[in-house]
């Protein structure tokens, strides 16, 4: 055990395991006493109590009726200053606020103030690989097969679904009502009623979507259905469901020919295919551009943090789990957390967000970062640009510290990616619009 001493506050550190941390902290009775005793005599001369005048009370009846009270005030703030003061001298950096266990008696008149304080730290790390980082940034390799990739998507946005009646093949909708049971009982959010579902179209687990295949409308049947080892909701992983199936309709696609109306609907006043064709390479640029943006951030945070493998606060993954917990929630509809996959299932994206944090945290202190006020303004100007008022939905961006912190943390992480691109070898890639963007 450590033990380190200064004017009059004495520190110990009994245990240091990873980030976790337990220090003993003990003032002696002089200082507590000293403070009572000014205390006492400041309400001495306050104290309005019926039957004297004030700054008359008698000290024997000011500390018959404030001793106890004085005393624990004096106890809660010499705690607080007391481990401030020893954190500060064994340079500690806590992570939220510590666990404090006073010691039986402790404090009581005459006696020493002796409390254990229990936290975490915030880890101590030198950033290592920023002088070898390697990326390959996409480069643009278009041709007629990427023009009709994005033609082929614009048309299935304005596709139609004409019911049949044969079976159901691959990229076909069908409608169904299914209910879920697992070792007989019913699975929660294991329902729905009118659902549709694209045969092949990857929205529901694998063996389900695969078995809706063959199916015909008005047809009713029970499927068996194997889960994912790595399915999300944990109870479910790994695991056999039966559900049972009513299929309401199959229907076929109809994608609508490229026309000159079609063209038209997106812009082009002149129903021209050529001009159709020119804007969609304008289009696909901008987009290239800014998903080989996010392909070059992508691969320059994986190398930072496989170069940096530094330990994470518990108890800051555990907050940050339970707000992508939260954001599950809302993003399914749900009132409350209940029915969304269990907070362990986010401890892993929970770990690497924190981690994260805490490495771009260590490069803008490191290189002494502000966010760029011109650039936070462009961003809260893209941000209100939707909205019927956007001055006013501007004024409460700049009027309310959270939202105007959230926008800035936002342009300094862009700040920081450009600060890493600007040290890493980057090589180009000749990509594809589809490989870039996928199908």
């Amino acid at each position: 055990m450590e033990r380190v001493e200064s004017s009059d506050v004495q520190v110990a550190v009994e245990s240091a395991e990873g980030l976790k941390r337990r220090i003993r902290v003990s003032v002696p009775a002089q200082r507590i006493e000293r403070e009572v005793e000014s205390r006492l005599r400041s309400v001495g001369r306050t104290a309005n109590i019926k039957g004297y005048r004030p700054g008359k009370v008698p000290e024997k009846v000011v500390r018959q009726r404030f001793s106890d009270q004085v005393r624990q005030e004096v106890m809660q703030d010499v705690v607080r200053s007391s481990y401030s003061e020893a954190v500060t001298r064994e340079k500690l950096r806590p992570v939220g606020d510590a666990q404090i266990e006073t010691t039986p008696d402790s404090g009581d008149q005459g006696s020493d103030l002796s409390f254990t304080a229990s936290f975490e730290i915030f880890p101590d790390f030198q950033l290592q690989g920023i002088d070898v980082l390697t990326v390959a940034r996409p480069e643009p390799q278009f041709d007629d097969a990427d023009i009709g990739f994005v033609i082929d998507n614009l048309r299935r946005q304005r596709r139609i679904w004409n019911a049949v009646e044969r079976e159901a093949r691959d990229g076909d909708q069908v409608t169904l009502d299914f209910e879920g049971r697992l070792d007989g009982q019913p699975i929660e959010n294991g329902s729905g009623d009118q659902v549709s579902v694209v045969v092949g179209g990857g929205r529901l687990v694998p063996d389900f979507e695969r078995q809706l295949a063959g199916v015909r409308a008005g047809e009713q049947k029970t499927i068996q259905v194997e889960f994912p080892a790595d399915y999300p909701n944990k109870t479910l992983a790994g695991r056999q469901g039966d559900f049972d199936l009513r299929i309401s309709e199959v229907a076929e696609e109809q994608l609508p020919e490229v026309d000159e109306e079609f063209v038209r609907s997106f812009g082009v006043e002149s129903g021209e295919r050529a001009e159709f064709e020119q804007d969609i390479r304008k289009n696909m640029a901008q987009e290239f551009e800014s998903r080989a943006r996010a392909e070059v951030k992508k691969q320059l945070l994986e190398l930072l943090l496989t170069h940096n493998p530094i330990d994470v606060p518990e108890s800051l993954v555990a907050e940050a789990a339970a707000s992508l917990q939260g954001d599950a929630a809302r993003n399914l509809g749900l009132p409350d957390r209940q029915g969304a996959p269990p907070v362990e299932t986010y401890l892993p994206a929970a770990e690497r967000r924190v981690r994260l944090s805490l490495l771009l945290g260590a490069i803008i202190m490191e290189q002494s970062m502000v966010a760029n006020r011109d650039r936070v303004g462009e961003r809260i100007d893209s941000l209100v640009r939707g909205y019927d008022k956007p001055d006013e939905v501007r004024k409460i961006y700049y009027q309310n510290a959270g939202l105007l912190g959230q926008v800035e943390d936002m342009v300094l992480e862009e700040q920081v990616i450009e600060w890493l691109t600007e040290r890493a070898t980057v090589t180009p890639k000749p990509t594809s619009f589809q490989a870039l963007v996928g199908s």
